[in-house]
């Protein structure tokens, strides 16, 4: 079948009943660019475009090109014509990613105009981006230098990013994982820059990179969604017709395999305060192409019956060892041309290294010889089966992810529309499990038992590891400096002047015009209500939400934790993990995993810690969150009412691993995130709620595992005691709120089950009004952890200072973060992130930087963001497009089950509809005069706003040395 249309001759058309779609598969004629066009009712469209970005080397040049096509083009002269758009959009999704061969640009909204404007700059950018060597510059990597005397640095945005990313050794981890089994192929490479390299990059190649890849033969084009089919058709050709099509680059060549394993020792900086330096193993596999769906069905289904769930085989035996703190791995990774699976343990005595290694290939040679337990392939069956056909992808928009998913074919050559159609290859495996085979035990054997093509990652401490990397890196530029003559250091300085002044000067108007925006007459002006009944029971509230969720019902349980004594609150966070990995009194760990994965679609937890609007008082909620088809909701509450009744904390061995599991997960993403426990710590001293919030999740609540780990061990029945009261004051009738999303239909029918369920739990006590909880005053303060860069948090509580809440405060706040804050903490400060919040709940009003080079400078950027409002104020027009944004973020597109859930939470925090309305109507009229209003609040939290870094020792030591000896008090964290 080969008809044209707009010059794009069609290759295929079918249905996809699995997504609900129309696929066509197009081919342009005169440029060979590759279409897929899916065709469905879906109202969040997506548009995508993705270059196959293949790199030889670890400069980053994939990742700095992926930044700096978005840094101006030729219909948008501007210096950021990415951060213009997103001001101006009611997108649900813009960004940019770059995998390890290639590089996607993907958009989603649900409002046809306003996704032609988002790909009519996405294309143009990528097509004829003004790539001048000052882009390289900001982007990537230049030598700053203000004056001729001053010690040479390098900056640059990826730079910075990536600086962040080797401080992390998770992150490290996987890039050495991968290494190690590609080290003949571009995967050997890191794509997305080792700053040791990154300075090896020069401005030719990076202008031959785009050059030779990003030109539409090398395209593959994605629409989805209920847009109109033949507009795209010709759009797109509109867009590919002034080009000719050109030769492609050779195909990616496959790791050629080895008979033997082989052994990767690599170094990581576990921090000065470490209590015991340990080390990291992984066992990795390369697991061969992935083209025939029901091969890649088969082992994602492997992969979870071996490492899915706590109680999955692999895993357990893992965690039964004691070997190690916590697993790492355990998962199919298809982010290259051929796919690959790693398992280990983080938190490894160096001694055990080599029994953990064993243990692992023991462990999978039994399996491969005595098979898989029927409950256990039920249960992932079940549960891999149940992902598919929900498509629940949380925010992120479905068709993005389809994308995702069509990418890992098509960029190999083989069919976009195979991984989305699931039906038959689940078939074909169901009827071979019928029929007895056991494709499992034997994918295990060939796979991963008689598969040579391994190797054993191993990253021991050294806490002068990072150190290391600065001495080396500070040689480097010293070298340079001396090499130098006069006139270069003068011209060096030169450029950096020349490089801050373009970074500093304004677009002018008329390129600001340039950029396609809404208007405030395409936006609606009434809030999106989502369906709401409220029953009483005489112990505790039930919420009905009846929307469209396809025979699936979202069960969420909220219990009160103001009963919980103040002492015990830490606890809470890893209550969760004790009700559902401990087992009960009928079922053990194992049975009762593999009943939730053979009857739900899953139960897990989450806490809720909120302020309510109207008298202020702090809540903090303990959430016990599942979902099923209607069919199963009987076995949905037995198992729930087993669970919370009378799950068994004794195994004191399981509980111990538990928590160093906890403790471990949040060490690793200290380095990574250390924006979010920065914001968290200065919350916490603010409030109530956000209080218990870090106590069960933040900095505080690691110092609490380090000390329960310990008491584990010396005072079990102490502890035993703690969580039997934490059980006893929680799992009450009294404190419960039922939150229930479903269709009409099936609603009516479970509603007398839920009242019955509720009667099943003890009664409890009343609820006091608030949390009972003063929290510390507020103080800066600087958490020590091993990093290269920092993460800056500074912020007040608004309301406390005497204000109250308007909605213009929100359209404020976003124009300061994508003009202000932008400019001086991203662009020029070199951060890879810098922005501000506002919290319309708590009153806080919050800025924060991420992986930011400076921390003192970006400080005195935070107290001088009401100077540059007075001085700078926005136009009418600037004022329109920072509305639109905010429009956007408060009608973020939601699958049932998040409208739910997102109800429940403004009941809880008497966010009624109302005061959702009246915010609205504040946004969308806001004016001039908000902004010079909102500069006193900038001015107040300047004055009375506190600090919170997260940073390295001496990066903390050198901004108290600035501003005086004790102004961040230290917290050793790491």
């Amino acid at each position: 079948m080969k008809t044209t249309h707009h010059r794009f001759a069609l290759c295929e058309e079918r249905m996809i009943p699995e997504i609900g779609s129309l696929a066509r598969v197009y081919r342009h004629t005169v440029t060979g660019t590759e279409f897929v066009s899916l065709i469905n009712d879906d109202e969040n469209k997506v548009f995508g475009i993705a270059f196959a970005t293949p790199s030889n080397d670890s400069t980053g040049i994939a990742h700095v090109m992926e930044h700096s096509v978005l840094c101006g083009s030729r219909r948008y002269p501007l210096k950021e014509p990415f951060v213009e758009l997103i001001k101006a959009s009611l997108n649900t999704f813009v960004n940019a990613m770059t995998w390890p061969d290639h590089t996607v640009y993907p958009v989603a909204s649900q409002h046809a105009k306003d996704l032609y404007n988002l790909i009519d700059v996405y294309l143009d950018a990528v097509f004829y981006p003004n790539l001048t060597r000052w882009t390289l510059m900001q982007e990537g990597w230049h030598y700053e230098l203000e004056d001729p005397s001053d010690a040479l640095r390098f900056k640059g945005v990826v730079f910075n990013e990536m600086k962040g990313n080797y401080s992390s050794a998770d992150s490290m981890l996987g890039e050495y994982v991968r290494r190690s089994l590609f080290p003949d192929t571009i995967y050997g490479h890191d794509s997305g820059g080792d700053p040791a390299v990154i300075p090896e990059l020069t401005y030719d190649r990076f202008k031959a990179f785009h050059t030779t890849f990003y030109h539409p033969s090398n395209a593959r084009v994605f629409f989805y969604g209920d847009d109109d089919p033949e507009e795209r058709l010709r759009y797109l050709d509109s867009w590919l017709s002034g080009f000719e099509a050109i030769e492609l680059a050779p195909e990616l060549r496959l790791q050629p395999r080895w008979p033997a394993p082989r052994r990767q020792v690599e170094a990581y900086d576990p921090g000065e305060d470490a209590e015991a330096p340990l080390a990291y193993v992984s066992v990795n596999w390369l697991l061969g192409e992935l083209r025939d769906p029901e091969t890649a069905l088969t082992l994602d289904i492997l992969s979870h019956m071996l490492a899915g769930t706590p109680a999955s085989p692999l895993r357990k035996c893992l965690t039964d060892s004691g070997l190690g703190e916590d697993v790492t791995g355990g998962y199919v990774d298809s982010d290259c041309r051929e796919a690959y699976f790693p398992i280990g343990l983080k938190g490894v005595d160096p001694a055990d290294i080599e029994a953990a290694e064993k243990l692992i290939l023991n462990t999978l040679r039994d399996l491969a010889e005595s098979g898989f337990e029927a409950g256990l392939i039920e249960a992932s069956l079940n549960t891999v089966e149940f992902n598919l056909r929900e498509a629940n992808f949380g925010g992120f928009p479905r068709g993005i992810a389809y994308l995702i998913q069509s990418l890992q074919y098509w960029l190999y050559g083989g069919d976009p529309l195979a991984p989305l159609a699931f039906e038959a290859p689940l078939r074909a495996l169901k009827e071979k499990l019928a029929s007895s085979e056991d494709p499992f035990r034997q994918m295990l054997r060939e796979m991963f038992v008689e598969n040579t093509h391994r190797t054993t990652v191993v990253m021991l401490p050294d806490d002068t590891w990072l150190a290391q990397r600065e001495q080396a890196e500070q040689r480097r530029l010293d070298q340079v400096a001396a090499n130098l003559s006069a006139e270069e250091l003068q011209r060096l300085a030169a450029d950096t002047a020349t490089l801050k002044a373009l970074q500093t000067t304004p677009d002018s108007p008329e390129a600001l015009a340039t950029v396609p925006t809404l208007r405030p007459s395409d936006l609606e002006p009434l809030i999106k209500t989502i369906p709401t009944e409220i029953d009483v029971h005489p112990y505790a509230s039930i919420l009905y939400h009846e929307l469209p969720t396809h025979g699936i019902v979202y069960l969420d349980l909220a219990f009160d934790t103001r009963g919980v004594p103040t002492n015990l609150a830490p606890y809470l966070g890893l209550f969760g993990s004790a009700l559902l990995e401990m087992g009960t009194e009928k079922k053990d760990f194992v049975t009762l995993t593999q009943s939730i994965g053979r009857k739900t679609g899953g139960i897990g937890t989450t806490a809720i810690n909120t302020l309510r609007v109207d008298t202020r008082l702090g809540l903090s909620l303990f959430v016990l969150r599942s979902k099923c088809t209607a069919t199963h909701v009987d076995d949905l509450l037995d198992l729930l009412g087993e669970i919370l009744l009378t799950a068994r904390f004794d195994d004191r061995e399981r509980f111990r691993q538990i928590v160093l599991e906890e403790k471990a997960g949040i060490e690793s993403e200290l380095v990574p995130h250390g924006n979010a426990f920065a914001e968290q710590r200065l919350r916490a001293r603010l409030n109530a709620a956000d209080w218990v919030a870090e106590q069960t999740d933040g900095v505080s609540y690691l110092f609490f595992l380090r000390e329960l780990s310990a008491r584990v061990e010396g005072d079990w029945q102490g502890v035993l005691r703690d969580l039997e009261r934490v059980r006893s004051t929680l799992i009450t009738a009294a404190g419960l709120t039922m939150n229930v999303t479903a269709d009409t239909a099936t609603r009516l029918a479970i509603q007398p089950r839920l009242e019955a369920f509720i009667d099943l739990l003890p009664r409890g006590a009343a609820i006091m009004a608030g949390i009972s909880r003063t929290p510390e005053s507020p103080c800066n303060e600087g958490l020590t952890v091993p990093t290269q860069v920092n993460f800056v948090a500074k912020g007040a509580d608004v309301y406390a200072l005497g204000y109250s809440l308007h909605g213009s405060w929100l359209v404020v706040q976003n124009w300061l973060s994508t003009t202000y804050l932008w400019e001086r903490v991203r662009v020029r400060g070199g951060a890879y992130g810098g922005t501000c919040r506002f919290d319309p709940l708590s009153g806080i009003f919050m800025y924060s930087s991420y992986r930011d080079p400076n921390l003192a400078e970006t400080v005195e950027i935070y107290d001088h963001t009401a100077e540059f409002l007075r001085a700078h104020p926005p136009d009418r027009a600037e004022v329109e497009r920072a509305i639109i944004g905010v429009i956007g973020s408060l009608d973020r597109y939601m699958l049932p089950d998040a409208k739910g859930y997102t109800a429940l939470r403004h009941h809880l925090a008497a966010l009624n509809d109302p005061l959702r309305q009246q915010i609205r109507d504040e946004v969308l009229a806001t004016e001039l005069r908000h902004f010079h209003d909102f500069a006193r609040v900038l001015d107040d939290v300047a004055s009375h706003g506190h600090v919170v870094a997260v940073g390295s020792l001496q990066a903390i030591e050198q901004a108290n040395a600035a501003l005086g000896g004790d102004w961040l008090s230290v917290t050793r964290v790491l």
